[in-house]
């Protein structure tokens, strides 16, 4: 490794906002800014919900301006969502949100003739309403479909209009139920019985591999002096957030918080028994032959959503009156696709806990602690339930994301797992991403270094766990440990990937950043 810093922009998109940030990589160093940061607003349209993804493409345009001169660009998003081009490589219309209704009912009509239980092993995906699968089930009677001659995910879609060149990153393919999780390629099977044409889709491209030089176009627009190379990343922000993890030699869960809780582990080979189905683990792909296998729980989603019909309150104010409240008075399940959806969450929230025979809160600080138990309470179903699946025992949890701003959610995580937590990076997708450019510039090493140096470079904070776990077992027991199954099969929780998030204002409420990933985080 060369001993001068570079300098490299990470596109980091979330789905509330996104960002460019400036990574400096040197020996010993590791320096991240904020060049730019710009807000995502799909737009529901007659025919349904839709990113702006023009709107997008502004925004990093802007950013790159901003962030000036650079080694490198890298692009990472959530996952799932994508854009269908012509034969002349025009946009065919703005890319489907992942939240909008087109594939109810789609995944019973595949499970007809590829049952749940066969795609689980031949993929390991878990089993969400908008996976890429189903949303191109969907499409497929629609005659944007039928003019179709090339399918990029997101952050392949963002790649191709700055370089001119097409593919299709590893680990964000993963997030399609079309990879196979064993040989890390397509899973020709599944498509042929799906009816998929995998012809749609460009080739595949691993975390590291080029992608191209920035178009002259684009370099007259930003300012910048080429060439300039884009370099294929991690592209699922929650594969960059977990790279991010600034873990030694000990045994470790992680948990990539914002809109969703990406909660799981860091595996050499995938689980793909009826087990791990039944209880909705995923299996998706990391960087140097990794498999992340973990869960989707709903996330800061929740209080995201109850913050925007308050009326955005203060947060600060509204955590420490959650802090006074006494825990675990109600819980909800953070996995029930009840609350996948927009709207009236506040409302909700209080009828699931009526219809469960508990407390119904009151008020916004008891509606924001019964949020923050239940997510820790599903954190620590998640962690158990994975070493449980795996037989890979764990000692501590690390927390990435914009929820450990959160030191309430990171004190109740520990205390439910009974495990030490230790939270950050809070910035862990742009981290990653910026990492994964330098290594394939010769400014870093392989994960291992990569994640010694984040450890030497960040400031994470550790929390010790507290008070007995027998409460957090008690709480269990009043709507079941384990996500429910739907009679067809799967299971009836929600995925994405997002990325980590943070909540700020109503309007940007994931984002410093948004999901889920939020993470995240598909």
């Amino acid at each position: 490794m060369s001993g001068t810093p570079a300098a490299y922009a990470a596109v980091d998109l979330g789905a509330s906002s996104g960002r460019v940030m400036v990574g400096r990589v040197g020996p010993g160093t590791l320096e991240l800014s904020e060049a730019h940061r710009f807000p995502n607003r799909p737009v529901r349209l007659p025919e349904g919900l839709r990113w702006d993804i023009l709107a997008l493409y502004a925004g990093v345009l802007d950013g790159l301006r901003a962030a000036g001169q650079v080694d490198s660009v890298g692009i990472d998003s959530w996952a799932v969502d994508h854009g269908l081009l012509d034969a002349d490589g025009m946009l065919l219309g703005n890319p489907v949100h992942y939240r909008d209704s087109r594939t109810e009912g789609v995944a019973e009509k595949l499970w007809a003739t590829l049952p749940p239980e066969e795609l689980y092993a031949a993929t390991g995906l878990q089993y969400a309403p908008f996976n890429t699968l189903y949303q191109l089930l969907a499409a497929r009677s629609t005659r944007q479909y039928a003019s179709a001659a090339r399918l990029l995910l997101l952050p392949d879609l963002l790649t191709h209009w700055l370089t001119g060149t097409e593919g299709t990153e590893l680990t964000n393919a993963s997030t399609t139920q079309l990879i196979d999780p064993r040989t890390r390629d397509w899973a020709h099977g599944v498509a042929e019985r799906a009816g998929v044409d995998l012809g749609l889709f460009a080739p595949l491209r691993q975390p590291g591999d080029p992608a191209g030089l920035l178009r002259p176009e684009v370099l007259e627009e930003t300012g910048l002096t080429g060439p300039v190379p884009v370099t294929t990343v991690a592209s699922h922000d929650t594969a960059s957030a977990v790279v991010a993890v600034p873990a030694g030699n000990e045994r470790f869960a992680y948990i990539c918080t914002g809109t969703w809780s990406l909660a799981g582990l860091e595996l050499t080979a995938p689980v793909l028994t009826e087990d791990s189905r039944a209880a909705n683990f995923t299996n998706e792909l990391g960087v140097d032959g990794t498999v992340r296998y973990l869960r989707n729980i709903m996330g800061l989603w929740l209080l995201q959503e109850c913050v925007r019909a308050w009326g955005d309150p203060d947060l600060g104010a509204l955590l420490r009156g959650a802090a006074a409240v006494p825990g675990l008075r109600s819980v909800i399940d953070a996995g029930d696709p009840a609350f996948l959806a927009p709207g009236r969450m506040p409302e909700r929230i209080a009828a699931a806990c009526r219809e469960t025979g508990q407390p119904v809160p009151g008020t916004p600080a008891e509606t924001t602690r019964c949020i923050l138990d239940s997510l820790a309470l599903a954190h620590r179903r998640a962690v158990q339930d994975a070493q449980r699946l795996a037989g890979h025992p764990v000692d501590v949890v690390h927390i990435v994301g914009g929820g450990t701003r959160n030191t309430l959610l990171c004190q109740l995580t520990a205390d439910a797992c009974g495990l030490p937590v230790v939270a950050g990076p809070t910035e862990a997708a742009a981290l990653g991403n910026v990492l994964v450019q330098a290594r394939a510039h010769g400014k870093a090493g392989d994960l291992a270094d990569m994640r010694r140096l984040l450890a030497r470079t960040q400031a994470p904070t550790r929390y010790t766990p507290q008070g007995d776990t027998a409460r957090w077992r008690a709480a269990e027991a009043r709507y079941g440990r384990t996500p429910r199954a739907t009679p067809a099969g799967p299971v009836r929780t929600s995925q994405e990937q997002h990325h980590a998030g943070h909540l700020r204002r109503p309007a940007d409420p994931g984002h410093s950043r948004p999901p889920g990933r939020g993470r995240r985080s598909p």
